[in-house]
């Protein structure tokens, strides 16, 4: 047998592999409707349909991963195990302050708006002041909506610390929110579609504050990346943008494809209705709004998450 096993190793190793001589492109996206661009070229590639593949050629193989928020999969490019995303706001900034400018460079528009301030039925929370003492939930500290939440309670007049205060912040992975906020363990929560729409669906909630005026998504690339692979860069972003028109046009076959691709990504269904009702809350752009980006700037100073130079001369590049 142990002789068999190594005539089948030395076998393998004359036989090409399926992708030898390509160039491999990876690539990441959260399970977030206002992620669709990621999940449904993810859903392509899985049918043997690649959207960025069909546009990069025969020679590139795309590698999609996931990330339940954007600070993971900034630690990612950071480690280099990946080259692009689709990622929010915060995460990317405070990843291009943390390089001093050197490691992460927008590429991309994905999405604007989808995120929103819910609250428990229950929880008596009627107005901004009924926070006082309550628990929310974010998805990831440092992550989009995490710094969204903060910089709006602050000018409410609560005291925001990074851990505790007048209103505690807790970042809580997006698939586990729905239990803590029915078991009362958070009392309001500040996510993303889908989990603001099951939320209101399997919890009952009540939207308090809707965000339609922020840089939900993004897309991102490595500056590494960029650099050397500058062409295949280019075609990448216009590949984004080309989706996003398809997306607009085709609504009903992109919601269909999300759904399937998030079922097999997050191993729950979500029902086609909500993802429809989830949609509406979003705008689908390949632009990114410098008044939007400025904005986005501002909050994580406010929040503290930006410390010394704010500088973003060298954020955006055009490949």
């Amino acid at each position: 047998m142990r002789k068999l096993i190594l005539l089948l190793a030395a076998l393998a190793a004359f036989i090409p592999c399926a992708n030898a001589g390509k160039k491999v492109v990876r690539i990441g996206h959260f399970p977030n409707i206002t992620h669709a661009q990621g999940v449904i070229a993810h859903a392509m590639t899985r049918q043997q349909k690649g959207w960025f593949e069909q546009r990069l050629g025969p020679d590139v193989e795309v590698q999609w991963f996931t990330y339940n928020a954007g600070p993971s999969a900034m630690e990612a490019i950071f480690a280099g195990s990946l080259d692009l995303t689709y990622v929010g706001t915060g995460p990317a900034l405070n990843a291009y302050w943390k390089s001093n400018g050197a490691e992460i460079r927008v590429i991309g528009g994905g999405a604007n708006g989808g995120s929103a301030l819910v609250v428990a039925p229950d929880s008596g929370i009627m107005k901004a002041a009924d926070l006082r003492g309550k628990k929310v939930a974010t998805p990831q500290f440092g992550n989009t909506q995490d710094i969204s939440c903060r910089a709006w309670l602050k000018p409410q007049g609560f005291n925001i610390t990074m851990t505790g205060g007048d209103v505690t912040v807790m970042p809580t992975a997006n698939p586990d929110q729905l239990q803590l906020l029915q078991s009362g363990g958070v009392q309001a929560v500040w996510t993303v579609e889908p989990w603001v729409t099951r939320l209101e669906h399997e919890a009952k909630a009540r939207v308090l504050v809707e965000e339609s005026d922020v840089i939900t998504t993004w897309l991102v690339s490595s500056a590494k990346f960029l650099k050397e692979n500058a062409d295949m860069t280019k075609k990448i972003a216009a590949a984004n943008a080309e989706l996003t028109e398809w997306i607009k046009a085709n609504e009903a076959e992109a919601q269909q494809l999300l759904v399937v691709e998030l079922k097999e990504e997050t191993r729950s269904d979500f029902a086609p209705d909500a993802v429809a009702q989830a949609w509406n809350r979003i705008t689908f752009t390949p632009e990114v709004s410098q008044e939007l980006v400025n904005k986005a700037v501002e909050d994580a100073k406010v929040t503290g998450f930006a410390k010394g130079s704010t500088d973003i001369s060298k954020l955006s590049e055009k490949p």
